[in-house]
């Protein structure tokens, strides 16, 4: 029935959003901090400075609230698949072309971006906050400014009002929307290859070819989400950029067209084993619902 693919995907992506959080965590600080010089760096700095609880700020707000996000994408995905297509989109035997899981995964794409938008944003912050807001609470702190998630909504909205919950949305538009459409489109063309004609594949297959998906995604995704995550934290202590163009010409021109590329590798470590677990998880819940 079309509404366990929700219930699948709200279980999956709490299960993959715990698995990858610390490592998130070391990407978003990498593409919106200059001060670690790698990702070993950034990893010590932060264990010194935090302990371990550094590498999970930012992660109570998401836990639930992404868990709807993966049940708004999965859900999403599965019933455009269906109304494009007219079958199951789990019917192995009669699987959907390539065109339309893309089209369908980027309808996905669009449907989670305005209830994520908020979400990433809130997180986003208080990933890059490095202080304690206790010890270090000073006006022109800004790695001290939020108390929690609920404190840091009611202050973006105090200062910026509800649009400023949105800032960077555009860029998670063209981030989120193609990347989807390949994302699922990766997912089942390497179920496909490596699973005989009308076979379930087996959870190996579904382990491997859902990390392979999420690391391809990401790897694409990539310069659009160092674009998205400056924007989130611009706002923050005056306006640096006008818009996504003016941080892509200022990005590239303080730091080079590297700068895009800010993440990759911490993006790809942390895709494989988030997103193998997510549709793992994802369709053995399918098949028991």
């Amino acid at each position: 029935m079309p509404y366990t693919e929700f219930v699948a995907g709200w279980i999956s992506g709490a299960l993959g959003l715990v698995v990858g959080h610390p490592i998130d965590t070391v990407k978003v600080r990498l593409q919106t901090q200059s001060k670690y010089r790698g990702i070993l760096d950034c990893i010590v700095k932060t264990h010194k400075k935090e302990t371990i609880l550094g590498f999970f700020k930012g992660m109570s707000f998401p836990v639930g609230i992404v868990a709807v996000s993966n049940s708004l994408m999965f859900g999403s995905y599965s019933n455009a698949l269906l109304y494009i297509t007219g079958t199951e989109c789990k019917d192995w035997k009669n699987p959907p072309q390539n065109h339309q899981v893309f089209l369908a995964g980027c309808f996905s794409g669009i449907v989670q971006v305005y209830f994520t938008a908020p979400v990433d944003l809130i997180k986003v912050r208080l990933q890059n906050q490095t202080e304690s807001f206790q010890k270090k609470a000073k006006s022109d702190n800004l790695q001290a400014r939020y108390r929690g998630p609920v404190h840091c909504v009611l202050s973006i909205y105090k200062a910026e009002g509800i649009t400023g919950l949105y800032r960077g949305s555009t860029a998670l538009i063209l981030r989120d929307v193609p990347t989807l459409g390949l994302y699922f489109l990766t997912y089942e063309v390497l179920c496909k290859w490596m699973t005989g004609d009308g076979e379930i594949p087996d959870p190996w297959t579904m382990l491997f070819a859902g990390g392979c998906a999420g690391t391809v995604s990401w790897a694409a995704a990539n310069p659009m989400d160092v674009i998205k995550s400056r924007l989130q934290m611009d706002g923050m202590q005056g306006v640096r950029y006008r818009g996504i163009l003016d941080c892509i010409s200022k990005s590239i021109e303080q730091e080079g067209f590297r700068v895009l590329c800010k993440g990759l590798t911490v993006n790809s470590l942390r895709a494989f084993p988030v997103n193998a677990v997510t549709f793992l998880s994802y369709e053995k819940l399918l098949q028991t619902l």
